[in-house]
């Protein structure tokens, strides 16, 4: 079904292209140097299709492992499309044929978003069956006990993954690791996986199998249509910064140092700038209305300006609409000795229902609008439209050495801790999901976790 939509999607562009550029009864043919050579762009169009359809399909597009989670599907979309059109431009340029480019700059980017919006409609109802338990991968695990069981919450974090742990084998004496049933012995893996059908044996990094047992596992899976996947205990570092480079016949995993400058940071650094002064623009009518019910409503100040520890820890002072009463910082304290421990998470202090808060501020608060005036902050270098959470200068103090590791890059209005949770996480998810960002930050997944802060927002989940 995603193929045949992802055909309907790239018809859809070609040919709209076609209608809007000529018209339904306009210029027809591609321009060639020679007389002899003529091509309707109707056929043009159906031959695009067809080619770009065949190229997603190639590389990959349709691969049940990258289905349903991770940014993969997305950058195999982009690169493929415009591996066809720089393909198409050669192409046309050694036989001289005239492609109109108001066609091309049409058809790409509908193509290309079109292909994106297809995606996330399908992966939306795929997350929602696997996370009711069908459409997924049974899995067995294998590995020392601890690990087995990190490996186990791993899969049970994200069900939209489309792993589902049915068995573990590990030299253990317990019957059940966190809820798992141990069905055999590390070494008893291959035997166990065959008898039970599985669909994948996950290895985790710490086994006792040895390297030659693990090579044996290999062997005895084969032929099973069981796939072998190996988890090297490399936490908070993503794919494209682990490459695979055989030495000698040994497979050795390199793993690239995360890069905080060079052109990709002047294009996040672009794209930051850019981006904040559109949504000014666009959202200045809504923030002339909001400061002016907050001035109103109780006369205090309109904004709220706290100090926040930003770029290599260097202390500035983000703005954001006042959503409590005007003493509610001296109120803190107060209601940290009230609700001791109740609300705490890690070095934060979050309560759901504050009663700072103040009912219109409780309202833009559940849709982020209070947020709004930092973007004068990402106009001011001061922060990026994507980042960590800007934390206060006494949860800085409390930071280990890896958790100041947050401090590499510019906080942001949103990230991944605004789109998994929000309020709702505890302080190790949201330290977790903050240091993934620092280590992988990309300007592709900047601009999904914008995409996707679009959706955290409607839902309303976490807004406190």
């Amino acid at each position: 079904m995603l193929a045949i939509t992802d055909l309907l999607v790239i018809a859809w562009a070609t040919f709209g292209a076609q209608v809007v550029r000529f018209g339904a009864e306009g210029r027809t043919d591609v321009a060639a140097s020679a007389e002899s050579f003529t091509l309707s762009y109707t056929t043009f169009s159906a031959a695009l299709t067809v080619i770009w359809w065949l190229t997603l399909r190639l590389h990959g597009a349709y691969d049940a492992h990258i289905l349903g989670h991770g940014a993969a599907e997305y950058r195999i979309i982009g690169t493929t499309s415009l591996r066809v059109f720089a393909g198409v431009a050669m192409l046309a340029f050694a036989l001289q044929v005239d492609v109109a480019r108001g066609y091309i700059l049409l058809a790409l980017p509908a193509g290309i978003l079109g292909l994106w919006a297809a995606r996330r409609v399908w992966r939306k109802w795929l997350g929602g069956r696997r996370t009711a338990g069908e459409l997924s991968h049974d899995v067995l695990v294998v590995g020392h006990a601890a690990a087995v069981g990190e490996l186990v919450e791993v899969f049970a974090s994200v069900p939209e993954a489309g792993y589902r742990v049915i068995g573990a084998c590990s030299s253990t004496t317990e019957s059940a690791i966190h809820g798992v049933s141990v069905l055999g012995t590390e070494r008893e893996a291959g035997r166990v996986a065959i008898d039970l059908g599985v669909d994948v044996v996950a290895c985790s990094s710490t086994h006792g199998l040895g390297v030659a047992g693990l090579r044996r596992l290999g062997w005895s899976l084969e032929g099973s249509d069981i796939d072998l996947v190996v988890s090297p205990g490399l936490t908070e570092i993503a794919g494209p910064r682990v490459l695979t480079r055989p030495v000698a016949g040994l497979p050795l995993l390199h793993v690239e140092a995360p890069k905080f400058t060079g052109p990709r940071l002047a294009l996040k650094s672009v794209i930051d700038w850019v981006g904040a002064l559109l949504l000014l623009v666009v959202f200045s009518p809504l923030m002339l209305v909001v400061a002016a019910v907050i001035k109103l409503s109780d006369g205090g100040p309109v904004f709220f300006r706290q100090q926040r520890v930003g770029l290599d820890g260097e202390i500035f002072r983000m703005t954001k609409f006042r959503s409590m009463v005007v003493d509610a910082e001296e109120r803190l304290e107060e209601l940290r000795a009230r609700h001791a421990g109740a609300e705490e998470r890690g070095v934060l202090f979050k309560m759901e229902d504050d009663p700072r808060v103040t009912p219109f501020g409780r309202f833009i608060r559940r849709y982020s609008i209070d947020e709004l005036p930092q973007l004068f902050d990402v106009l001011a270098g001061k922060m990026s439209l994507v980042g960590p959470r800007p934390p206060l200068p006494h949860e800085v103090s409390q930071y280990g050495d890896d958790v100041r590791r947050r401090l590499l890059v510019k906080p942001g209005m949103t990230g991944l801790w605004q789109i998994n949770g929000r309020s709702d996480l505890t302080w190790d998810e949201s330290v977790r999901f903050d240091l993934y960002y620092v280590e992988n930050w990309s300007v592709a997944q900047d601009l999904l976790i914008l995409w996707r802060t679009l959706a955290a927002v409607i839902r309303k989940e976490g807004a406190y």
